[in-house]
């Protein structure tokens, strides 16, 4: 098991939230992972890093999988310009690569934002730390445990 699967289990068990962690193939994109879980495109949870310019810190957005960032309105909501995280960012910042970036378990939590569109959903999917395994939790959990801040930051 990689140390990322474990650190995202562990945060979600030290949470006391029980979750089925469930190997899936390849869910690098949300696409990919609704077709794994068997669920509409909007019930995943994509976790997009972007850069915040002035601090050089990763920031998290948690975005239906099928809408898109807004740059304009994610750099106002972040106070700063946002540019894009390069891998290297990502895995020092959250330990996660690209592709399996989830929203707990970061070695760094990252200041976060969640879609409202998630919030329609009984339960969504997310990444569990690597482009391979996904799990399910109501989106209220989500927000929670990702420390997130709910605000409309999409196209």
């Amino acid at each position: 098991m990689s140390k990322s699967l474990k650190r995202v289990r562990a945060a979600l068990e030290q949470a006391g939230v029980a979750v089925d962690i469930r190997e899936v193939g390849v869910a690098r994109t949300a696409a990919e992972a609704a077709d794994a879980a068997g669920c509409d495109i909007d019930a995943i949870a994509k976790s997009i890093i972007f850069r915040g310019e002035d601090s050089g810190a990763a920031l998290l957005f948690i975005t239906a999988g099928g809408n898109r960032v807004d740059a304009a309105k994610a750099s106002h909501l972040a106070g700063e310009a946002l540019g894009k995280a390069d891998a290297g960012l990502i895995r020092a910042q959250t330990g996660f690569a690209i592709g399996g970036v989830a929203p707990v378990g970061h070695l760094t939590p990252p200041r976060a934002f969640l879609d409202p569109r998630l919030m329609d959903f009984a339960e969504i999917w997310a990444a569990a730390g690597t482009p391979r395994h996904i799990f399910a939790l109501a989106p209220q959990e989500v927000l929670r445990l990702s420390g997130a801040q709910l605000f409309d930051f999409i196209q």
